[in-house]
């Protein structure tokens, strides 16, 4: 094959794929099970209740519960940012509970 040949094969072959992958960002709502992003984020949320349940058992002080309260958080806002940077790569900026499809 030359390289005419090769170029128009992959040009076309961008324009029929093109719309399929574009309908699968946007059928595939962001907050589904069918999101493996999503459920990375629910996964980590319950790691952090869990670890945090155990932190406050074995917390013996006002102060160790404290900390435990501030992992906590520190574990949901990370696990925030990364669903949300994952969904921006993807083109989906999610704002509060809000999802965007940038174009």
């Amino acid at each position: 094959m030359n390289r005419t040949t090769l170029l128009i094969a992959a040009a076309a072959t961008a324009v029929i794929a093109t719309p399929s992958l574009a309908k699968d960002r946007r059928t595939v709502p962001v907050y589904s099970d069918y999101n493996p992003y999503y459920l990375d984020y629910k996964t980590d949320i319950s790691e952090a209740k869990r670890e945090l349940r155990k932190d406050l058992a074995r917390a013996d002080d006002a102060a160790s519960r404290e900390d435990a309260w501030a992992e906590y958080r520190r574990e949901i806002a990370d696990a925030k940012h990364d669903f949300r940077k994952e969904m921006a790569e993807r083109g989906m900026i999610v704002r509060n509970g809000r999802v965007t499809v940038e174009e």
